[in-house]
């Protein structure tokens, strides 16, 4: 097969993984019309040549408890990739991302344990290197979307409901349980490979698998780990990333789910600190979009002043996996926030 040719039947499986991850490969091949074979086959190309990955990631349970910021670098021109290298290094930044010239010149995602932890990072650790010339961090208040809920949009209506009847991907998360040692050795392992089999686990953490099953069974089912099934622009269609940052009052922040997390192509929208409290990531297909989707989410929401527009000029690393300029996926620098 062409490696530069991505197929229909790609883009189905990738769809069909957002919404059921873990799923065996023998319950997906009849909704995709091919044997589970074909599917296995096709998921390790797609792997292999970094268009597809998938691996588990904070669920919501995360975000009430601890802390995402966005923090925002400046540096020199001639430092700019020295310096995304440098941070995409560090595990508590799970992703960075170059943006166009003309303001900041990274976008980081900052995952820390307690304020006082993420403070520390950004103060004592990222502040202090030496390329660096400005910070500015953005403490996230709420998470309205993200990208375990962006959706390739490859399967029809009845395809959809077969993989999720009762549309379980929008559950509420209860508590959270507490995370042992063990909990934590199991997710650092499916930070790097999300489908990993259960007797591979046991075998990794030197447990049972009915063991790996009832953790895993708790941990997604209190929301504290979600799973998440990333892919590179030559399967999006939609190379063009901008950050808009905006300010709305009050009393309207609570809408954002219910408008600027269901336009299309959404990727996060978050309520943050600062004087512009609103920040919202969209994938779009090329710069005239950019323009039209801030049209969109003005009319959606009208009380919201846009004020800056980060435009992503390349992800070097995306919830702790490191791309190439093409936004395939190379390697890992696993994230461990739990």
């Amino acid at each position: 097969m062409d490696s530069d040719i991505v197929s229909e039947l790609d883009l189905a499986l990738v769809h069909a993984l957002q919404i059921r991850p873990r799923a065996a490969w023998s319950d997906l091949a009849p909704l995709l019309g091919v044997t589970a074979v074909t599917l296995a086959r096709r998921w390790e190309r797609l792997t292999r040549e970094g268009l597809a990955w998938l691996a588990a990631v904070p669920g919501r349970t995360f975000s009430r408890t601890r802390c995402t910021a966005f923090v925002l670098l400046s540096c020199a021109p001639v430092d700019r990739e020295r310096l995304a290298a440098r941070v995409a290094q560090l595990t508590e930044a799970v992703t960075v991302e170059l943006t166009a010239p003309g303001g900041a010149d990274l976008l980081l995602d900052v995952l820390a344990p307690t304020p006082a932890a993420l403070h520390e990072f950004v103060t004592g650790r990222l502040a202090r290197l030496p390329e660096v010339t400005g910070v500015e961090c953005l403490f996230a208040t709420s998470l309205y979307a993200d990208g375990t809920r962006w959706r390739l949009g490859s399967l029809d209506a009845s395809q959809l409901m077969a993989l999720d009847p009762a549309g379980n991907g929008d559950r509420d998360a209860g508590g959270a349980p507490a995370v042992d040692a063990l909990d934590r050795e199991l997710l650092g392992a499916l930070a790097e490979d999300g489908r990993l089999g259960l007797a591979e686990l046991a075998q990794r953490t030197g447990t049972s698998a009915a063991t790996v099953r009832r953790r895993l069974h708790r941990l997604t089912g209190a929301d504290v780990v979600a799973f998440r099934c990333d892919v590179a622009p030559a399967l999006t269609g939609l190379p063009v990333a901008v950050t808009f940052r905006g300010r709305a009052p009050v009393r309207d922040v609570n809408a954002l789910h219910r408008t600027l997390g269901t336009l299309p192509e959404c990727r996060l929208v978050a309520a943050v600190t600062g004087s512009a409290n609103i920040l919202a990531t969209y994938w779009l297909r090329d710069i005239g979009a950019v323009q039209h989707r801030e049209t969109t989410m003005c009319a959606r929401l009208p009380s919201l002043e846009i004020t800056d527009r980060v435009l992503g000029e390349r992800t070097v690393k995306r919830m702790g996996h490191l791309l190439d300029a093409d936004g395939r996926r190379t390697g890992t620098c696993p994230i461990r926030p739990w």
